[in-house]
């Protein structure tokens, strides 16, 4: 139980940055509704479990094979938060017709869940954090399993708070036109997709 535990804390630290994953859930939930912004939120966080369990195992064959070629994973994760946000920016998304599905769960799912594991340093985030909750060992199979467990729970609560509060705001803010809303999470987009090319230059 005590791993559980830290592991929601640690997945609760670590969601809360609002990156480009935040910025999508936002986007999402206030496009298409809570389940969307949750759907986006699962794909994020089933990526930290994979981080979370090469750290909390000691997976090393995978994570000595991911910081290996970081920076090319890296760079087309940021490929991709471009991509998103430039679609945003030129072709900004309309309330749907009544005819017209939205996108399928799948979709919403894999794209946060693309974004999330071209993030391979996120391995060395969760060793310092294991090692700053003390977690410096794990004792068993089960240990591991129930601090990953956690670190997903605490992730995705996260998400979904975050898609609860847009719910709410979206309520309160009808003045704002979603084609505008549209066009400024494509803008935030951008800036995270540009910032990920910037830090590989630099």
């Amino acid at each position: 139980m005590e791993y559980w535990l830290r592991g929601i804390l640690i997945g609760l630290l670590f969601g809360l940055p609002v990156g480009a994953i935040g910025t999508l859930t936002i986007q999402r939930t206030w496009n298409l509704g809570a389940k969307a912004g949750l759907l986006t939120g699962l794909g994020s966080s089933a990526a930290d479990c994979f981080y979370a369990c090469a750290g909390a195992f000691g997976l090393t064959l995978i994570s000595d094979f991911l910081l290996r070629f970081q920076e090319i994973i890296t760079a087309l994760g940021g490929a991709l938060v471009l991509a998103m946000g430039l679609k945003s920016l030129i072709r900004p998304q309309e309330e749907l017709p009544p005819d017209k599905e939205a996108p399928g769960g799948a979709k919403l799912f894999l794209t946060t869940f693309a974004i999330g594991i071209t993030n391979p340093t996120a391995i060395l985030t969760f060793l310092f954090a294991f090692s700053y909750f003390g977690i410096s060992e794990i004792r068993g199979w089960k240990d591991g399993i129930l601090l990953v467990t956690g670190v997903f729970l605490g992730t995705y609560f996260w998400w979904g708070t975050l898609s609860a509060l847009t719910q709410f705001i979206k309520r309160r803010a009808v003045k704002f036109q979603l084609r505008t809303m549209n066009r400024i999470f494509g803008g935030i987009l951008c800036s995270f997709g540009i910032l990920v090319y910037l830090r590989l230059l630099l």
